[in-house]
């Protein structure tokens, strides 16, 4: 009984750092645009990331199919939501000029390219709400503040 019980739980452990290996950056980097922080130097991110993937390790074996980088990516957004009163400024990254509300809805409809329903039903807004959030903070960044170069900030999306 209890070689099989090791045995599961090395098979969960393997399984688990495989998805780490491969989710990690791509979760680190939504992290940091939610927190605004610079990518080389983002602990508040990697702290946030961390919450995340220790929530999404503990219900590993009840995902049962379910998308574990979903099911990751909704921990991330969820412990944002949570914490994200506590700094309603970012600190000078790309999305800094956004509120914490608009940089979640911008970050998963942009960043991580998730449908206005899932992004709508995970948040707890209607989907109507969500798009306008999403349109109030893409103008608010392609009006914003320029770089020194003259060119307006950039941040990568999500391919359809």
């Amino acid at each position: 009984m209890r070689q099989r019980q090791a045995r599961q739980q090395a098979r969960r452990a393997r399984e688990f750092e495989s998805f780490v290996a491969g989710a990690a950056g791509r979760l680190l980097h939504a992290a940091t645009l939610l927190t605004t922080e610079p990518p080389d130097a983002n602990p508040r991110a990697r702290r946030l990331l961390t919450a995340a993937l220790t929530r999404t390790y503990a219900h590993w074996d009840r995902l049962r199919g379910e998308d574990p980088y979903d099911r990751a990516r909704q921990e991330l957004a969820a412990r944002f939501a949570r914490t994200a009163w506590r700094a309603h400024r970012g600190r000078g990254g790309v999305l800094s000029a956004l509120g914490p509300r608009e940089r979640l809805v911008v970050v998963l409809r942009l960043g991580e390219g998730v449908a206005e329903e899932q992004t709508a039903a995970l948040l707890g807004l209607p989907v109507e709400r969500v798009r306008s959030i999403c349109a109030r903070s893409v103008a608010t960044l392609t009006s914003g503040p320029r770089t020194s170069g003259g060119a307006s900030p950039t941040m990568t999306v999500a391919p359809s």
